[in-house]
């Protein structure tokens, strides 16, 4: 299982954060970077995946409503696809 650690402190806006997890998660070129996108790609992943978010306080700090709500996609996305899981650390 692929295992992949993001940070909250990377996130310090809506692009930063959708840049930073498409380079991390290494999705594909058409990923057009807003939630339903993410959630899109999260759902569909094929390989099992672990995801652990760290430093969610410097997440909410920085994006307020959309860090929850990032996090939310993240939570349900695992919770419809038996390859990724994700925790927050």
């Amino acid at each position: 299982m692929k295992e992949i650690v993001i940070s909250g402190s990377h996130m310090t806006s809506i692009e930063a954060a959708h840049e930073y997890i498409a380079r991390k998660l290494n999705f594909p070129t058409y990923y057009g970077g807003n939630l339903d996108a993410l959630w899109d790609v999260l759902s569909t992943l094929s390989e099992p995946m672990k995801v652990t978010m760290i430093h969610l306080d410097k997440l909410h700090s920085c994006l307020g409503q959309f860090g929850e709500d990032l996090v939310n996609v993240f939570i349900e996305a695992a919770l419809n696809n038996e390859h990724l899981h994700f925790e927050i650390n």
